[in-house]
């Protein structure tokens, strides 16, 4: 009864906060991604490392939602299909797909419209129209905090087993795990997200610190005392978030736990978690980390802190490089990628952190066409050049990690921005990419979590296991 009441508040507030954006103008917020750490920004309506281009969100006097971008590509005597999307550089993706799918398919072409909406907006329209059983498109995009309220009851989704199993052997596991329901995948990822460090070689360098010799936290914290020194308390290793769960996220995967139980429990009184918070607290302590401005490094006050070089690393998924190029295209030959450090060695270095799943509706009259086309687009060697390319993600398809035409291309803006090659730090790390299970209970661990715990403890002292507690005891009776 709790799981149904939950759903029916989470349904209520995806409404509400349609209503309230309606004829509001959008931040240049983020998609974390979002699944949790970046909960805060997801609902700014951006996603996966790439910010939105609309310039603003209207509505009709009925109050229907209208879209921000809608573009219709292929043969007007193709198969007609319609797809959803909440970032537009996710349609011109699809639509590029498209055409290439059309020159090599002349048997099987396709019409597809492609809508942007905001982001809680799209969300909202397809669970309204899942609930209603009319009224969906034959194909959506879900971010992956979204996702398990779509899973919830009788899927409305087509199981895409048969068309991800011609590409699963190069797909990276966990990807189609997040996704997936009962032994069935039901949706198609676009990225893995693998979290890294991201080093500020320069200032690093200039205070005598070789960062390829950080292995495990206690090695990050001896660097942030030499670098404290060394720059008379100018420079602070790195910042610590109130608004943001990736370095919790991170310290979960390192220890090999989670915090929702295998039934979606909410479970918070972890190790890993205290060990994190309180380890963070010894460096605000010391004198080698500060909060970070904004609550996070993913906010426009983050940009700023990182370019004015106030810190000189901090842990981030891959498709932070996007945030490099768009907001701080100056430091380019400035920051090296590498393995996040450890509590001990031997613990696994990564954690895959956002996504967006493409589902296909039972309500569409081609579904089986469409779940092919699909797979196609975001799980094929094309699709994924094209994903790396034209967004800058780390890809599914790991074929695109080893081929050297891609990873040694010194022409891409990506390769070519940074220090190190990131598809280096991506094939070290490989098999150390953890995942953390994201349920409906997860935005209320979020919302204690950026709220008041992180807070608590960083700007106010809070002892960690007393603000776990109380958050636990809260959660237990939400959920």
């Amino acid at each position: 009864m709790k799981r149904k009441l939950f759903s029916l508040l989470l349904c209520l507030i995806l409404t509400a906060s349609t209503l309230y954006g309606c004829g509001a103008k959008k931040t240049a917020t983020t998609d974390s991604e979002a699944a949790d750490p970046a909960a805060a920004q997801e609902q700014g309506a951006t996603s996966e490392g790439e910010a939105s281009t609309a310039e603003g969100e209207e509505s009709t006097a009925e109050g229907e939602v209208v879209a921000d971008a809608i573009t219709t590509v292929g043969p007007e005597d193709g198969t007609h299909l319609e797809m959803w999307t909440f970032v537009e550089l996710h349609s011109n993706f699809y639509a590029e797909m498209l055409e290439q799918w059309n020159k090599e398919h002349p048997d099987k072409q396709l019409n597809i419209t492609f809508t942007t909406y905001p982001y809680a907006d799209m969300h909202n329209k397809l669970m309204l129209a899942n609930q209603s059983g009319s009224g969906a498109p034959d194909l959506c995009d879900i971010e992956i905090g979204q996702f398990p309220n779509f899973l919830q009851g009788e899927v409305q989704f087509r199981p895409m087993n048969d068309v991800i199993e011609p590409y699963k052997k190069d797909i990276v596991q966990a990807r189609l795990d997040i996704y997936s329901k009962d032994g069935n995948y039901y949706g198609v990822p676009t990225h893995v997200g693998a979290t890294v460090m991201y080093y500020n070689t320069k200032i690093l360098e200039q205070y005598g610190i070789d960062y390829t010799k950080i292995k495990t936290w206690d090695d990050y914290a001896e660097a942030g005392k030499q670098l404290k020194e060394a720059s008379g308390g100018k420079v602070y290793m790195t910042s610590v978030d109130t608004g943001g769960t990736d370095w919790l996220w991170l310290a979960m995967a390192e220890y090999g736990e989670d915090y929702t139980t295998e039934d979606g429990a909410p479970n918070i009184e972890l190790q890993s978690i205290k060990n994190m918070i309180n380890m963070q607290k010894g460096w605000l302590d010391e004198g080698i980390a500060m909060v970070s401005p904004g609550g996070q490094v993913d906010m426009e006050e983050g940009y700023a802190n990182v370019a004015d070089g106030n810190i000189v690393s901090f842990p981030k998924a891959m498709w932070f490089m996007s945030r490099f190029l768009n907001y701080m295209p100056e430091m380019t030959d400035t920051w090296a990628i590498a393995p996040c450090p450890v509590f001990e060695e031997g613990q696994p270095r990564s954690v895959g952190i956002g996504g967006t799943g493409t589902v296909v509706s039972l309500q569409s009259k081609n579904a089986d066409l469409a779940a092919e086309f699909i797979a196609w687009a975001k799980l094929s060697y094309d699709g994924n050049v094209k994903i790396w390319e034209n967004l800058g993600f780390d890809t599914c398809n790991t074929t695109i990690w080893t081929d050297e035409t891609i990873t040694k291309d010194t022409s891409n803006k990506y390769i070519a921005y940074f220090v190190t090659n990131p598809f280096d730090t991506l094939n070290e790390i490989k098999d150390e990419i953890g995942k953390i299970k994201v349920g409906t209970i997860n935005p209320a661990i979020s919302e204690q979590f950026n709220l008041t715990i992180l807070n608590n403890c960083f700007e106010n002292g809070a002892n960690v296991d007393d603000e776990l507690k109380t958050a636990q005891e809260a959660l237990e009776i939400e959920y």
